[in-house]
């Protein structure tokens, strides 16, 4: 079955659940798909299983989360359009899948070196910046319920990357961001737009070199199955943003909607409590397969890498807007001639 036919098939059913229409057995659950692209030992994939445990929890049986892992519903390419249309009702997506939409704001944290730490993002994900980010999303259908903060990028390849001249011609995966592709662009290597399904393949038969990504999605994904070397970099950081279709959300029962809510709110402080410990666990676990080599930058190693890439703030300025990256300079004290 094709996306289309899927999609055309849900129809009744969404447009049902979207206006908070009951199923005719006053016993059924409200049932809510929950799509992600990662494995389901992946931190997002445990956070998504556990807002399911939660929300069934707390409403008492009155809805009931089916989790959908590693694109087993949609593709990451198709995924927001779903929700959109009301076939899925929640997703995870990282946030750098709304620049594509139109909301280039949210390719700003996208930017090179723009996190220092967890606590930097922690920053931005409470601020006003945040929720005026996700208000947005709005107008599109899409309803912002929480942002999930996966850690930072290393970069996987076939070969090693020290300093930046060891970039030059090789064929990265990047996700659909202007600001990532010009970053790529900076450092001398090539982006190659793809979908996170399709990278093991591409990386086992050559079609891509390597690709930015979180360690534990390396290691939940296998990627270091089919890469020789990992760098460890820090150099972008990977935040997920959790949004609901916006009328299902809105026209959930005054008795269902608010245990909801405390479901994700427990399931963002699951996530944020877990992933930093499951990124440094999964390099080690990476090192004794003995498959990858990983390796850490030297201070000037990385400094090349840095002055490389800093120009693409500045170049972004006119597609992100600079009152936003600027106001995102102020949450997270980034100050880009330091």
């Amino acid at each position: 079955m094709n996306r289309r036919e899927i999609l055309k098939g849900s129809t009744a059913l969404a447009a049902a659940a979207a206006a908070g229409i009951r199923p005719a057995s006053a016993q059924a659950p409200i049932v809510i798909k929950f799509s992600h692209v990662v494995a389901t030992d992946a931190p997002k994939g445990k956070a998504c299983e556990k807002f399911k445990e939660l929300a069934e929890k707390y409403t008492g049986g009155k809805v009931k989360v089916e989790v959908y892992a590693n694109s087993s519903l949609y593709k990451d390419k198709e995924e927001l359009e779903a929700l959109q249309l009301g076939a899925v009702q929640l997703l995870a997506p990282s946030t750098a899948k709304f620049g594509p939409l139109g909301f280039t704001e949210f390719e700003a944290l996208d930017l090179p070196f723009i996190f220092h730490d967890e606590a930097n993002f922690k920053k931005f994900s409470s601020s006003d910046l945040a929720k005026r980010m996700f208000a947005k999303l709005e107008t599109k259908s899409v309803k912002g319920l929480a942002y999930w903060d996966n850690g930072f990028h290393v970069m996987g390849c076939n070969r090693q990357i020290r300093n930046v001249k060891d970039f030059q011609g090789l064929k990265l995966r990047i996700q659909g961001s202007k600001v990532l592709d010009a970053t790529t662009r900076a450092w001398g290597a090539i982006p190659q737009v793809m979908a996170f399904s399709e990278v093991y393949h591409a990386l086992q038969t050559g079609v891509v070199d390597g690709l930015e990504n979180v360690p534990s999605n390396f290691w939940t994904q296998k990627f270091f199955e089919v890469i020789k070397y990992i760098a460890v970099s820090y150099h972008g950081h990977l935040s997920y943003a959790v949004v609901a279709n916006k009328k299902f959300w809105e026209d959930l029962p005054a008795d269902v909607r608010p245990n909801l809510e405390k479901a994700m709110t427990e399931s963002t402080d699951y996530f944020n409590s877990i992933a930093k410990k499951e990124n440094d666990e999964a390099l080690e676990d990476i090192k004794k397969t003995g498959k990858t080599q990983v390796y850490f930058l030297t201070p000037e190693e990385r400094k090349s890498w840095v002055q490389a890439v800093l120009p693409v703030h500045k170049e972004m300025e006119k597609r992100v807007g600079k009152e936003t990256i600027d106001a995102l300079y102020k949450v997270v004290d980034f100050k880009p001639d330091a």
